[in-house]
């Protein structure tokens, strides 16, 4: 999650407690966990790779299930 400047908003960094809408086979399914990485140095432009898939993402996320996902700012939000 950005502020309007663009920068990292305190609420999401390595550390954190987030909650991220896992896509399923059928439905999506909303998931908490902590953030264990921060790739911003990686992200880069889709265009500069002249592709559109498999995009680098921003944070490294364990879900309390014991899954690793990997998202974008906007696909976070914070807990409670």
């Amino acid at each position: 999650m950005t502020d309007k400047n663009g920068k990292s908003e305190d609420v999401t960094a390595v550390g954190s407690r987030v909650r991220i809408a896992v896509p399923g086979a059928d439905v999506s399914v909303t998931s908490t966990g902590v953030v264990i990485e921060d790739y911003a140095d990686m992200v880069i432009d889709r265009g500069s790779v002249g592709r559109d898939w498999a995009p680098v993402h921003r944070w490294a996320i364990a879900l309390d299930d014991g899954r690793l996902i990997f998202a974008n700012d906007e696909d976070l939000a914070a807990t409670d």
